[in-house]
């Protein structure tokens, strides 16, 4: 398996319209999207820092993973996305390497990509997505 790139740095957040206008203002970023992923219980904001999206991640249920996240240590650092040319395949590699998982298999994420997460406890307590085609979140 070979990580491509650093595709995103996800941030979970209370208020997604408050924390917009926070990195607007703060840092002058542009959202280049916006989506709602009731699969997963979040609103998403993409901003683009260079080839780098950052991901404000808001939940919409209390239940989601970012709620319970957020419930449990507040606002803050949530995931890093490595772009991959392929997630099953990245899935195999990882599960050959005997690294834990928390998707057995691909899905769809926002933007249309397919992604999949790797579990904080197989790779030293930072939460992982996999990421495929993720060329442009915009």
């Amino acid at each position: 398996m070979d990580v491509t790139r650093i595709d995103q740095i996800a941030i979970a957040v209370e208020d997604l319209d408050a924390a917009i206008a926070f990195y607007e203002r703060a840092f002058g970023l542009r959202v280049s999207s916006r989506e709602r992923i009731e699969s997963d219980g979040v609103e998403e904001a993409m901003l683009d820092v260079g080839g780098v999206w950052i991901q404000l991640l808001a939940p919409t249920r209390e239940d989601s993973p970012v709620g319970r996240f957020l419930a449990r240590s507040g606002p803050g650092l949530h995931h890093l996305g490595f772009g991959v040319e392929d997630v099953s395949a990245a899935l195999d590699h990882l599960r050959a390497e005997e690294v834990a998982l928390i998707d057995d298999t691909p899905r769809p994420g926002g933007g249309g990509h397919t992604i999949a997460f790797v579990h904080p406890k197989g790779t030293g307590g930072v939460l992982v997505e996999l990421v495929e085609n993720a060329d442009d979140h915009g």
